[in-house]
């Protein structure tokens, strides 16, 4: 007797996204690029660190690897998270998206806020980390996530509504702001700013309308020109546009930064060998981590670090293009800009280009805070990764 053979099963796909694609880390090549290049920046951010940081540490009577150790510590947390949202269905963020940004306000506001200086200790004039203990957080760094993952959702939602300013950014102006002032009462300007671009480049990318922004620049101009009235952001403005007036002054920190950037001329003067870092350079290990590593690695490291950044940019934005919706495509753009954001203000205040912030360059900069958030920020753009179906996806358009 003959039997026909039957087809070997194959599980429907799900959502769009067939089961090989699914399982593959990453789904596919660009989530095992991201993770490469990660590890790579990472593991270089660690071996500049020590660099960067052992004269303070000794200087502060700490063990010479006090920091780096301290930065692995945050960078074994934050690859926990990263593996962690790299498996979660990004989807899931959609019914998080309000908790999160709950959750954010209530601790930016608590630290702000009068009587609870014994959690929120002022450091160098601002109230900007949350101390319980040994631990120290940032909560301002957690805001950034949370405004990414609310900003995805209600854009989706809010697509086609996007023609009018009232019914379509309105809604996002005004949670904006509440997130904002908060950051702004800490002080921390520079921090308000990128969550500010990070939400208009996802609702930009969900289809808002540039006109829009427009508008909405010249309405913000004036509360920008306040911010920088304050005798210190006034001088920090005067130090950029005229660097040579001030180099004792406001303008110290930059003027020392292109100092290291030129003495490291092609091939640098050799890891560990940066003078700058002794004294002259303040927050080598931090805010000024990019004029170290162009002293000691020279124009060839500093080309080949913005290579990587450059690179990772490029995937994760490949990756929003080719996700499987709309609200994952947003998602990526958004933790894709996150990094972007970061690196490219981090470099521009370094070589005198932008006003200084006090950002730190993701991966490589001291802080675990900051760390530990762009890791699970990856994590996500891996989880979108992991999506991605094998078939293109018609255009949002």
């Amino acid at each position: 007797m003959s039997a026909t053979a039957a087809p070997a099963y194959s599980p429907p796909a799900v959502h769009g996204v067939t089961p090989l694609a699914a399982t593959r880390f990453g789904g596919g090549w660009e989530g095992a690029a991201v993770m490469m290049l990660t590890l790579l920046l990472l593991s270089f951010g660690l071996v500049t660190l020590y660099s960067a940081s052992s004269f303070l540490a000794q200087r502060q009577g700490l063990p010479d690897y006090h920091f780096v150790v301290r930065q692995a510590v945050g960078a074994g947390a934050g690859l926990v998270l990263l593996l962690i949202f790299s498996r979660i269905p990004y989807s899931t963020w959609r019914s998080l998206a309000w908790p999160m940004m709950l959750a954010a306000w209530l601790l930016l506001v608590f630290i702000v806020l009068p009587g609870t200086e014994s959690f929120a200790p002022e450091r160098n004039g601002a109230r900007r980390w949350l101390q319980l203990g040994p631990v120290g957080f940032q909560p301002s760094e957690a805001a950034k996530l949370a405004v990414l993952v609310w900003t995805a959702v209600l854009a989706v939602k809010k697509q086609e509504l996007f023609r009018s300013l009232t019914r379509g950014l309105g809604p996002f102006l005004v949670v904006w702001t509440a997130m904002l002032v908060p950051v702004l009462l800490e002080p921390d300007f520079s921090t308000a700013a990128l969550i500010g671009m990070l939400g208009c480049i996802i609702v930009f990318a969900a289809g808002a309308r540039p006109a829009h922004f427009i508008f909405l620049s010249v309405l913000a101009a004036p509360l920008v020109l306040h911010q920088f009235a304050t005798d210190f952001r006034e001088m920090r403005l005067g130090a950029f546009l005229n660097p040579e007036a001030h180099t004792s002054g406001a303008g110290y920190q930059v003027h020392q930064s292109l100092i290291a950037i030129g003495s490291g001329g092609i091939g640098g003067v050799g890891f560990g060998e940066g003078q700058q870092k002794f004294g002259f350079l303040p927050e080598a290990h931090n805010d000024f981590i990019f004029a170290l590593i162009g002293e000691e690695w020279g124009l060839i490291g500093v080309a080949l670090l913005v290579c990587a950044y450059v690179a990772l940019i490029v995937i994760g934005f490949r990756i929003a293009r080719r996700a499987a919706d709309l609200f994952g495509e947003l998602l990526a753009v958004g933790c894709t800009s996150l990094i972007a954001l970061h690196a490219f203000l981090h470099m521009g205040v370094n070589l005198s280009l932008l006003p200084a912030t006090g950002l730190p360059l993701p991966l490589i900069s001291d802080g675990r805070s900051n760390l530990m958030v762009t890791l699970a920020a990856i994590g996500i753009l891996l989880s979108v990764a992991r999506g991605i179906p094998r078939n293109p996806r018609p255009s949002h358009g």
